[in-house]
């Protein structure tokens, strides 16, 4: 499995990557205009990292998920205890491009996934929309346009952190040096950018 780059990250020259992600955030940041998706990394980020709370749910609506009825009781009453004891498993936030061992199947991110997706209307996008609030540097999300643009259909974790950890994780820190180029805030991880980026330009495809 391979994670291709979107085209706005093929050559050295940023200035494609700085416009889609104008677009996106809005410049500066959040400003009118600014793409709905543009309030997700920064909704209520004070909360609990070991617990999957309301505002989450608030927050994935930004990026046009809905959690179904199921998931509202599992994650907030029913199975909080579980998913709390899967995220303190999991460990504390960290850069995909610092974990060095490839990400089988058995590691606890993905269990967590799996765990996810056993809510009844919860698939791999509202998922990886809910993890990636807990866990922002650490989790990719996964939609099918920027499955399309990245060619990761069938295989998007393991592939981007091969991609990120490569040169030096030359990758992680250029997309690190386009936020702050940009002025967005910390909170907006690596991760995101590339999101943004591959999203923004799949849309502007038709995809």
């Amino acid at each position: 499995m391979t994670f291709r780059l979107p085209d706005a990250l093929q050559t050295s020259d940023d200035a494609a990557a700085t416009h889609l992600l104008k677009r996106y955030f809005g410049q500066p940041y959040l400003s009118p205009g600014c793409a709905d998706g543009a309030y997700f990394d920064t909704w209520a980020t004070d909360i609990d990292p070991f617990r999957f709370t309301a505002d989450d749910l608030i927050a994935i609506k930004f990026l046009s998920v809905e959690a179904p009825k199921t998931a509202v009781r599992a994650l907030l009453r029913d199975r909080t205890d579980e998913f709390s004891r899967l995220l303190v498993e999991l460990g504390p936030d960290r850069d995909l491009a610092c974990e060095q061992k490839p990400l089988d199947h058995g590691w606890l991110g993905w269990h967590l996934m799996r765990e996810l997706r056993t809510i009844p209307g919860v698939g791999t996008t509202t998922a990886s929309k809910l993890l990636a609030r807990k866990r922002p540097r650490l989790r990719p999300i996964w939609d099918s346009v920027v499955a399309a643009v990245t060619d990761t259909v069938q295989e998007q974790w393991e592939p981007l952190r091969e991609a990120l950890c490569a040169d030096d994780l030359a990758l992680h820190h250029r997309l690190l040096r386009l936020r702050d180029r940009l002025g967005l805030p910390e909170a907006v991880s690596a991760l995101r950018i590339l999101d943004v980026i591959a999203w923004r330009e799949g849309k502007d495809r038709g995809l």
